[in-house]
């Protein structure tokens, strides 16, 4: 039987060209059957008008293996946020790590965020209207006022409020904790217990759930920041201010906010906040410190982040009725002398503390809670668990020694390393029998 000539070329009689693949060097191979075929011809053009030719490669290219247009690169799922996707990334070859943070990014997104924020001060600083103007919700709808009288004889209280926002796709688990009833009182010696007691329970609960077996779903209730209000009546800070500042200073990071600027001038305003910056270098207080910027930067962000550390204290004004004047409207407060827009900046420091807490600052917060005071904390606490396990050690060896002093006489000579062996073997079971008691009453206590 008469074979069939080949299709696959659509070669005229008596023109046949033989289909060969150039490596990168020059030189050729014989063609592969199921790459794409592109043939230069010299010359008349064999296969018809450009435009056809170009469709034909298209359809060739189609059909071998559905291949991209960089045969050693596979198709990237992140669209035009593809660090490859260039023209002149093309004919280059890659191993693909580049894509490391998109996956990240994506992982993150799909976990959600968490951050904890405490805001702390007496009573008519406006915390409240403040964390409702930041976040665009209100968590105090059913919170009581208390009178005068009350709020006298009200102890300090810890009090949690979490609140899912969701905004372009990215979930954030807000966790508000208020401090009611702190420097109320007429005697506020030691009211930061309460506060106190709830930033340690919260390392406590993380530091149990991250020696468990389960840490895969580990809640992370630590307090990221805590947000003091000054008043804007006194010359500074008060000694409940300072006293506050210096036990909580170790513990959580401390962002000084100056409430009700409105009803200071500007002068004022900038008097009291170089005399806080003053007290505050003065008494020792560590605030919470802006990372420095790195040496590429540019200088716009530069200005930024040093008009950040000039803004401390934050003189901020809160509101969360719109006020409408000149044909716009806006959140602020209306008085018989103007109007005061929370989000001008010539008016309050509003604008760049939400920033700051959550645009630009909020992963370097919870990296800081992380990193240094959570693990100090940790680390206080196997210092802790360290010397009673010492303790105990001393303590059974005397005890051991004290029964066993009548036989250590007739130990042979030749038996000591023995019984040093049995010691330390004695020893290290004791230890462990009271690190199981440790974790037991960790796990039941509290």
């Amino acid at each position: 039987m008469r074979d069939l000539p080949p299709r696959a070329g659509h070669t005229f009689p008596g023109r046949e060209t033989p289909l060969i693949d150039r490596e990168p060097d020059g030189s050729a191979r014989p063609h592969t059957p199921g790459t794409p075929t592109f043939i230069r011809a010299g010359g008349r053009n064999l296969l018809g008008s450009e435009p056809e030719l170009l469709r034909r490669c298209q359809l060739s290219s189609t059909s071998s293996l559905e291949s991209p247009l960089s045969p050693s690169r596979s198709k990237s799922p992140w669209s035009r946020f593809d660090p490859y996707d260039s023209i002149e990334d093309q004919d280059k070859e890659y191993v693909g790590f580049a894509t490391l943070p998109n996956q990240v990014h994506r992982k993150s997104v799909k976990k959600g965020f968490a951050f904890t924020l405490m805001v702390a001060g007496e009573s008519g600083l406006g915390k409240s209207t403040l964390i409702n103007s930041l976040f665009l919700t209100d968590l105090y709808k059913d919170r009581k006022m208390l009178n005068a009288e009350e709020r006298i004889t009200q102890t300090v209280e810890m009090t949690k409020h979490t609140i899912g926002i969701e905004e372009k796709g990215v979930k954030l688990k807000l966790t508000i904790v208020d401090t009611p009833g702190f420097g109320d009182a007429v005697n506020n010696t030691e009211s930061w217990r309460a506060v106190v007691d709830y930033i340690d329970q919260q390392f406590e609960q993380y530091f149990r759930d991250e020696s468990g077996l389960n840490r895969k779903n580990i809640q992370d209730n630590r307090v990221h920041c805590c947000l003091y209000f000054i008043s804007p009546y006194g010359h500074g800070l008060r000694p409940v201010d300072v006293e506050f500042m210096k036990v909580l200073h170790e513990k959580v990071n401390i962002v000084p906010v100056l409430a009700k600027a409105d009803c200071l001038t500007p002068r004022e305003l900038t008097r009291k906040k170089i005399k806080i910056r003053e007290e505050i270098e003065t008494f020792g207080i560590k605030i919470y410190q802006f990372p420095e910027c790195d040496s590429d930067e540019d200088e716009e962000f530069r200005l930024q982040d040093q008009e950040l550390k000039d803004s401390i204290p934050f003189a901020v004004v809160g509101s969360n009725i719109l006020v409408e004047s000149k044909g716009r409207r806006f959140r602020g407060r209306m008085y018989p002398w103007g109007v005061v827009e929370v989000e001008n900046p010539d008016h309050s420091d509003f604008l760049k503390l939400r920033n700051m807490l959550v645009r630009t600052h909020m992963q370097d917060l919870k990296d800081v809670t992380r990193e240094t005071h959570y693990e100090n904390y940790r680390a206080q606490c196997i210092q802790d668990m360290t010397r009673m396990v010492v303790r105990e050690r001393k303590r059974s060896l005397c005890s051991h020694l004290r029964e066993s002093t009548s036989d250590l006489p007739l130990v042979p000579v030749d038996s000591e390393t023995e019984r040093l062996i049995w010691e330390k073997d004695e020893e290290l079971r004791r230890m462990q029998e009271v690190l199981q008691r440790i974790q037991e009453q960790m796990r039941h206590g509290h």
